[in-house]
């Protein structure tokens, strides 16, 4: 995570490009009881402080699978299956979490967080965390992927009747707008071909050092979405993960067409690769002038 993170610190260097980074508190909570994470939590710290010192927004990302995880023989174990998304905890745990992580990054970076985004994309039901929300003042979310859906032992994501818009107000459910205290900012979709995908794995096999992932982070399986997104056209997050990057110019493109007020771009640092900061770095060279690359911290 470190490396990948300082390269995309380069990429927006002297550009006025402002990311928002979403923080994986539970791994930092858990990180804390371990003496022989002592110096890796140090230097993730230091880089959170970075973030904040480059112009760059930090706010809310909540994994609760931290909450059953344990450091061991130098690793980590986890449970997804029954402990991937806050739903899958009693209300009043799940509660309890959003307090205790929400609490401990904004004593980390000095400031509060107004914006989350769920582990996972796993959101819903909205009414297991609506109130906690409202509580600890979270008025803003951006998790929602316009028409994507997945459904595993873990996952659990149906946006398939989500607005298509670039923000809209929510109440009871981020799918639904209506008046209310929160606001969505999706993540920006697009509806991809199975060649798509065929050439990401081929790629990924035939150049390995140009498609490998920078990091050591993995994803967790999302069951058979692989075999069929091979097979079927689907929808999708516009990411700047490996392959994916070479969609952005394309993304643009559309959401300028539709005269949408937004974009948003997901990335996860761990996957980085040398395909995808190419073309990231191609990216925001070619538009930082034309459109105001912005954070979150930045809304009203």
């Amino acid at each position: 995570m470190l490396q990948p993170t300082r390269e995309l610190f380069e990429m927006a260097r002297g550009k006025d490009v402002r990311l928002t980074f979403f923080i994986d508190v539970g791994y930092l909570i858990q990180a804390e009881k371990y003496p022989d994470l002592r110096e890796e939590l140090k230097k993730v710290k230091a880089q959170i402080q970075e973030m904040l010192a480059f112009g760059h927004d930090v706010q809310l990302h909540i994994h609760p699978h931290w909450e059953k995880s344990r450091w061991q023989n130098g690793k980590w174990t986890f449970n997804t299956w029954q402990y991937y998304k806050l739903s899958d905890f009693p209300k009043k745990e799940s509660d309890e979490i959003v307090r205790k992580y929400k609490l401990y990054l904004d004593e980390l970076i000095d400031r509060e967080t107004t914006t989350f985004r769920a582990g996972g994309w796993c959101i819903q039901p909205f009414d297991h965390l609506r109130d906690v929300f409202e509580e600890v003042g979270i008025k803003y979310d951006s998790t929602v992927i316009p028409g994507d859906y997945l459904q595993t032992h873990s996952y659990a994501v149906d946006f398939r009747e989500a607005p298509f818009k670039s923000n809209y107000s929510f109440n009871s459910d981020p799918v639904i707008e209506e008046q209310g205290p929160f606001k969505e900012y999706p993540i920006g979709s697009l509806r991809y071909s199975p060649l798509f995908y065929w050439r990401l794995y081929i790629l990924g096999r035939l150049f390995p050092k140009r498609h490998k992932m920078i990091g050591d982070g993995k994803f967790l399986s999302q069951g058979g979405r692989k075999k069929m997104v091979l097979l079927n056209y689907s929808v999708g997050h516009v990411s700047s993960d490996g392959y994916f990057a070479g969609k952005l110019e394309a993304a643009l493109e559309k959401y300028e067409n539709l005269k949408f007020e937004d974009l948003v771009v997901i990335g996860h640092p761990k996957g980085n690769t040398k395909y995808s900061m190419e073309k990231l770095t191609q990216f925001v060279a070619k538009n930082h002038k034309k459109h105001n690359f912005t954070s979150f911290e930045k809304l009203p």
